[in-house]
């Protein structure tokens, strides 16, 4: 592997050299831009904006070395980098589910798209793959080696199995191309970006908590979930891209921190201050009853492992929140400029 491990903040090391990163004005895609500036290499940024910000990405514009192009990557493009990280799908059940088909086409026909190219300029090329793959695991905590167990025709499928088909393709085109590949899959991440609509349940009990809605807890509570800094997510992405081209992946990035739902919401309301009251309502279908990854193999072979605590990095999170809902118009006055 190229480079130590020491440190949270991996350096990048691409000075000049020009990246492709498709999702870019996404959540998790503006802090790798970031990130990749920072480093000193050229961005060149993709979004359909289909759940994609401008707001994201507007502090970047005026670095020269930032390029932003609006494109669909189930469509080819025609473009000269040295990297590619594709990133480029909607990840959050609410956006997924609302054109499933788009999101099976954006999942297939964009690896198919983003490794066409790695393959024609001879390029390395990372795919942000997901922990929906285990689907409702019967392993616990769940290693890459598990297969998972996966509706094939739910209501999430399109996500699932979309993803589980592009890392299919990732393999086929390193065996059969010789595609210098490395295949991530990310458990839940949460930070500064989110979408205050995407229906996840981190910035769900934020939003609710901040503006005084009841907190939405679906079951009891007692499903889990693991959840990862942004920060510390993107710091593994540029470790696995670092590594020699014999490290493929697929490789967990997520924080082995086990918390019931029911513990998140006591710690959103705690953080916020919020007088909200929790309710209950019916599991959505399809939904995992457990999640947490097995990062022996991140550890070991990429030398990482999240730094952040949930504790720290909600308060980070609740503090852009509250910033964004602050700069929102208020609805007496949205009904003034109409009236």
């Amino acid at each position: 592997m190229k480079g130590g491990n020491e440190g949270r903040e991996w350096q990048v090391g691409y000075t000049n050299e020009r990246v492709l990163v498709t999702g870019g004005a996404g959540f998790i895609g503006s802090h790798l831009c970031e990130r990749l500036l920072a480093g000193g290499a050229e961005v060149l940024c993709v979004d359909n904006y289909y759940t994609g910000r401008r707001d994201n990405i507007r502090h970047l514009l005026a670095d020269p070395k930032f390029e932003v192009l609006r494109h669909d990557v189930t469509f080819p493009l025609y473009t000269e980098v040295d990297r590619i990280y594709n990133l480029a799908c909607p990840a959050s059940p609410v956006h997924y589910q609302f054109d499933p088909v788009q999101t099976t086409k954006t999942s297939v026909m964009g690896a198919i798209n983003m490794l066409g190219l790695a393959k024609r300029l001879k390029v390395p090329i990372l795919q942000a793959s997901t922990s929906e793959v285990y689907g409702d695991p019967a392993v616990h905590p769940q290693p890459e080696s598990y297969w998972g167990n996966v509706n094939p025709v739910g209501i999430r499928s399109c996500y699932d199995e979309g993803k589980r088909c592009a890392e299919t393709l990732f393999f086929d085109y390193h065996r059969q191309h010789r595609v210098q590949i490395k295949v991530v899959r990310i458990f839940n991440t949460y930070g500064p970006r989110m979408h205050p609509d995407d229906g996840r349940v981190v910035s769900n009990f934020i939003v609710q908590a901040l503006t005084g809605q009841p907190i939405t807890l679906y079951g009891e509570g007692t499903q889990t979930r693991s959840f990862c800094y942004v920060d510390d997510l993107v710091d593994g992405f540029l470790r696995l891209m670092n590594t020699d081209a014999e490290v493929t992946g697929p490789i967990n990035l997520g924080n082995p921190d086990e918390f019931t739902m029911r513990e998140l919401a006591d710690l959103v309301q705690e953080l916020t201050g919020t007088a909200s009251t929790v309710v209950h309502k019916p599991l959505p279908a399809d939904d995992p009853r457990q999640r947490q990854p097995d990062i022996a193999q991140a550890r070991a072979m990429l030398g990482w492992g999240p730094k952040v605590k949930l504790r720290e990095g909600l308060g980070r999170t609740i503090a852009y929140f509250d910033r964004l809902l602050s700069k929102a118009p208020r609805v007496a006055d949205v009904v003034q400029l109409s009236a």
